[in-house]
């Protein structure tokens, strides 16, 4: 489900209310939070593996926690950590906390975050998932201005196919795409 591009925030509408965001690596709250996509990712790396925090935001934490457990990470954010060059690198990981459901061009974004993945690379995305339409229709999700795009199961599922991925349904809200050692299919 998406909304019409014409109801799209503009760049400085949609940075205020990231602004506006008390996210930071020394709230236990928050970390308890990151810790649906932490632990299970942690779980599958390989130490030292190299990743991607795609979406870092304005008090970057899922990164910290990542590093604090031996783990190198990129940060990329189109508006707090705009360096397209690491858009170009491979990695073991990569993750998306609580941003898929922003993206204006889902499709080519994951697409392309695929395409980062190292052959064996686990991508981690954090997001609620539609249910059903009638839950929709009164779902405080979308009452955000910034949520564009919303995720089921059967799109994940889809896209899944589409790369020629595993795929876990780790949480409500989390799920973990990993790329093939070998023969991978690439995304258009």
């Amino acid at each position: 489900m998406f909304v019409p591009p014409a109801y799209y925030l503009s760049q400085a509408e949609e940075k205020a209310e990231y602004d506006r965001h008390q996210n930071r690596p020394d709230d236990p709250g928050y970390r308890q939070f990151l810790n649906r996509l932490f632990l299970p990712l942690q779980a599958r790396l390989a130490p030292g593996s190299q990743g991607l925090d795609f979406g870092s935001g304005p008090g970057p934490t899922l990164s910290v926690m990542l590093a604090e457990a031996g783990h190198h990470v990129t940060l990329y954010d189109p508006f707090y950590a705009r360096q397209p060059a690491v858009l170009t690198r491979c990695y073991d990981f990569i993750t998306a906390t609580e941003v898929v459901e922003h993206l204006h061009h889902p499709g080519l974004e994951l697409d392309r975050l695929y395409r980062l993945l190292k052959p064996g690379g686990l991508l981690g995305i954090m997001t609620k998932r539609v249910i059903d339409r009638v839950r929709f229709a009164a779902w405080h999700y979308t009452n955000d201005p910034t949520h564009v795009c919303f995720f089921s199961r059967e799109t994940f599922t889809w896209l899944a196919v589409r790369w020629g991925a595993q795929l876990e349904f780790v949480a409500p809200d989390i799920v973990m795409f990993q790329k093939p050692n070998s023969g991978a299919r690439h995304p258009p």
